[in-house]
């Protein structure tokens, strides 16, 4: 079996697309069009999955059909990040909110991105609140989410974490644990 290899570009990657059935290009494209990638690179990786395609392989392809498809793609708009959204974001979940968290987070489509979180209490767990994302000629990334999330936390009378603002660092500690005293203290 010949396997493709290529570029962000197009090229030989672009070899896939040939394999798949007209009607899953319809579907890939359609979630393109939507900005629905994971869905695009699911079906994808799906349909050639049995000719020994790997999923990273078919996120190739579906970055192929969101260059190719260009100004045609309707992508989402970046999560609103003014106090009054993240507070009505924050509200909307059960549990009271004991802290506002940001945290790294990374993937092949979008490199690294911090999470917006509500620490919730009683019940306890989190609540996303939003997903900050590198904007062309914006500020830093972690400056971004950490302003947000202190404006947040300072509204709501609540503590803000972000271990590690300036590299990002998916494994830094979280609220939680930094609130548990150590152990044998």
């Amino acid at each position: 079996m010949t396997r493709f290899h290529g570029s962000r570009s197009g090229g030989p990657v672009n070899g896939w697309w040939t394999y798949l059935e007209e009607q899953t290009r319809r579907e890939v494209d359609a979630s393109v069009l939507r900005d629905r990638r994971l869905t695009a690179v699911k079906a994808v990786w799906e349909a050639l999955r049995p000719l020994g395609v790997g999923l990273h392989e078919a996120e190739q392809v579906v970055h192929v059909r969101y260059d190719i498809l260009g100004d045609r793609v309707q992508h989402r708009p970046p999560d609103p990040l003014d106090v009054s959204s993240l507070a009505a974001r924050a509200a909307a979940h059960q549990g009271r909110v004991a802290a506002v968290e940001a945290l790294w987070d990374g993937d092949t489509v979008h490199d690294w991105f911090v999470l917006l979180v509500a620490v919730l209490d009683d019940p306890a767990g989190e609540g996303h609140l939003a997903t900050v994302y590198q904007r062309p000629g914006g500020r830093p990334l972690g400056t971004a989410a950490a302003d947000a999330g202190q404006a947040l936390a300072n509204y709501l009378g609540v503590p803000f974490h972000f271990a590690s603002p300036y590299i990002p660092d998916d494994q830094a500690p979280r609220w939680r644990t930094a609130q548990r005293p150590s152990e044998g203290s």
